[in-house]
């Protein structure tokens, strides 16, 4: 055979170092198949892997089960609303419990409570006690005839996450006597806010109204025009501080009140500056140490004598065009009845002068001369605004002087001297 012939088929031809080539296959024979089990070759460091074959599917990856997410969110979600649950009926149980020991105290005081069936409620982002048809009636001892409050609903609340505070809602109508001044009241919104602490009595307060109507003459609240007084918005405050010494303040108030209606006046009648005071505000503290004991007249006596003092810091109305602002220093005399001095600011004087003289409350001519006294003494303040006029305004023997002219003498006060 010649050596230009090729080897016969299967043969494996040898090469040029002398090994035996691969033998050659005829051509569209296919390599066999790799098992599946069969293990990758090895990819040398720093080379890319070889790609994945057509059709083959992707690595398998760790998935989480739709079910299990879902059985353990329900899980949580049933041990949230559990705990929610307890902690709602555990703050609806010391709700309760620190109101009866409240009542119990003050009946243990001679004060009378009443009221219908306790409700609890408020779930869920509040626990209340709805108390209905609150009566509260004593303090014959501090007031002649007594302090009595209804209402036809009371509410107490603490609402979630303020566990420190205890919410107090009247709600409907509500009556106040004072002695023998009976006022009924009713607002569309009426909230108190106090704080609590353990076994402490709360040192002050809050309250906030909301078109408040007092002097109602309809028995359902909603009232008729022109039957009382209505105040758009009301906002007081008080805090006590039962360790106070002399000049220091163990009552400190606040009040605000913005668009006033007074009511309405007969035919023929009319207000000197209008039927609307746009705003009154009171800050006041009472000074020294606060005694102790039931009898008024005596604790007026011990405080008077320790160095007590009411600074009125600030006493404002807004009245039409008029503004007057009161800073003054209250005392007790020796017989008990206020005395004291102190600074009108007033800006509009001759607003007020001309009001007045309308009104027929002064002469026209002694109207006129006023007039042109207030405006040569006012100044404007130095924090700038319209000019004011400075009046001093004393209080002694019952009588009131407003730039050392007498303007009014005060009924006598009296102290309830005994039970």
């Amino acid at each position: 055979m010649s050596t230009h012939e090729q080897a016969p088929a299967g043969r494996a031809e040898t090469a040029a170092d002398g090994r035996d080539a691969p033998p050659l296959r005829p051509a569209g024979d296919r390599l066999p198949a790799r098992p599946a089990s069969a293990t990758p070759p090895a990819t040398p460091a720093g080379t890319a892997p070889p790609p994945r074959p057509a059709g083959a599917a992707p690595p398998a990856r760790r998935r989480w089960r739709p079910a299990r997410l879902l059985l353990g969110t329900l899980v949580l979600l049933v041990l949230l609303a559990g705990a929610h649950a307890l902690l709602w009926r555990w703050m609806g149980e010391r709700l309760e419990e620190g109101f009866n020991a409240w009542t119990l105290s003050r009946e243990a005081q001679g004060w009378e409570i009443e009221h219908g069936p306790p409700q609890r409620g408020g779930w869920p982002f509040a626990a209340t006690l709805r108390l209905p048809n609150f009566r509260l009636r004593g303090g014959e001892a501090s007031l002649p005839g007594g302090v009595e409050w209804q209402s036809t609903a009371l509410v107490l609340g603490v609402v979630l996450p303020r566990l420190d505070a205890l919410r107090i809602e009247p709600r409907g109508p509500q009556r106040l006597r004072l002695g023998r001044l009976d006022i009924p009241f009713a607002a569309d919104r009426l909230v108190g806010r106090l704080p609590l602490q353990s076994d402490v009595l709360p040192r002050g307060g809050e309250l906030t109204a909301e078109r408040l109507r007092v002097g109602l003459s309809s028995g359902n609240g909603a009232g008729t025009p022109g039957s009382g007084l209505e105040l758009r918005s009301l906002h007081a405050s008080i805090d006590t501080r039962s360790t106070a010494t002399e000049g220091e303040a163990a009552v400190t108030l606040s009040a605000q009140a913005e668009e006033i209606m007074l009511p309405t006046l007969p035919p023929g009648e009319s207000y000197p500056l209008g039927p609307r005071i746009g705003r009154v505000g009171l800050d006041a503290a009472l000074t020294g140490p606060q005694p102790g004991g039931r009898v008024p007249a005596t604790r007026a006596a011990a405080w008077r004598d320790a160095g007590g003092v009411l600074e009125l810091r600030g006493a404002t109305l807004q009245w039409g065009d008029v503004v007057a602002t009161l800073a003054a220093t209250l005392a007790l005399d020796a017989g008990l009845q206020p005395m004291g001095a102190g600074t009108l600011r007033l800006s509009g004087a001759e607003a007020a002068v001309a009001a007045l003289a309308g009104a027929g409350l002064i002469p026209q001519r002694s109207a006129a001369l006023a007039s042109r006294v207030a405006a040569a003494l006012s100044r404007p303040p130095a924090e700038g605004g319209p000019p004011q006029l400075e009046i001093p305004v004393t209080l002694e023997n019952r009588g009131m002087s407003v730039a050392r002219i007498p303007v009014a003498r005060l009924p006598a006060l009296a102290w309830p001297s005994g039970p």
